[in-house]
């Protein structure tokens, strides 16, 4: 059985059979049985490499215990709100909390992080994922927008459409007109600086 628990840019969960290269979590997420309740539980959503060191993961959504997620690739989990995790990506934790520090110098933390990030990905009007309004032109590469209800990856002059599996139709770039940000701004600013993280950044299928 595909279980739902493939996340989108959105931070939609969704059963697919692609698996992507990126792991993480927000939290037990599923019942007893297996099945999606809840979009999360908590604001320490995290992104992680699929593999560190010899650990062996057990089967899957186990009752009790957290929702296992997987995304396409780190731009994926960037825009749904995860920031990477400091046990399996200790170095990329310490890089990512020095530029969110000179971003924000006035929080320390993980829980200040986390709860920045978490205003800035749910909508407190309808618990589904915020929105920004933002101009086009000063989106770096690696960020999200909306387009007719779907998630394109931004990336050189192209647009890229987000599937679960990869990206697939390519459209020239806007220019200079406002666009719908899926990523959260916070995390924009961390892709501005050239992020390059220990997981796969982007899927192969953006070449």
């Amino acid at each position: 059985m595909t279980l739902q628990n493939r996340v989108t840019p959105l931070g939609e969960l969704i059963a697919d059979p692609a698996r992507g290269l990126v792991y993480g979590n927000r939290g037990s997420l599923h019942d007893d049985q297996g099945r999606i309740r809840r979009r999360y539980a908590g604001k320490r959503w995290i992104a992680c490499r699929l593999r560190f060191k010899d650990w062996h993961r057990s089967s899957l959504m186990q009752p009790g215990r957290f929702t296992e997620l997987f995304f396409l690739d780190e731009a994926t989990a960037f825009a749904a709100g995860h920031r990477p995790c400091a046990l399996c990506r200790r170095e990329d934790h310490r890089r990512f909390v020095e530029l969110w520090v000179a971003r924000h110098p006035g929080q320390r933390g993980v829980d200040a992080m986390d709860a920045q990030l978490h205003e800035e990905r749910v909508d407190p009007a309808t618990r589904g994922h915020r929105l920004h309004r933002v101009e086009s032109d000063q989106l770096p590469d690696g960020a999200f927008v909306l387009r007719d209800g779907d998630p394109w990856l931004v990336l050189a002059g192209e647009l890229l459409r987000w599937t679960a599996s990869g990206y697939t139709d390519r459209e020239p770039r806007p220019r200079e007109e406002t666009a719908i940000l899926v990523t959260p701004p916070s995390l924009v600013e961390v892709l501005r600086t050239g992020w390059d993280g220990a997981v796969p950044f982007l899927h192969p299928s953006v070449s």
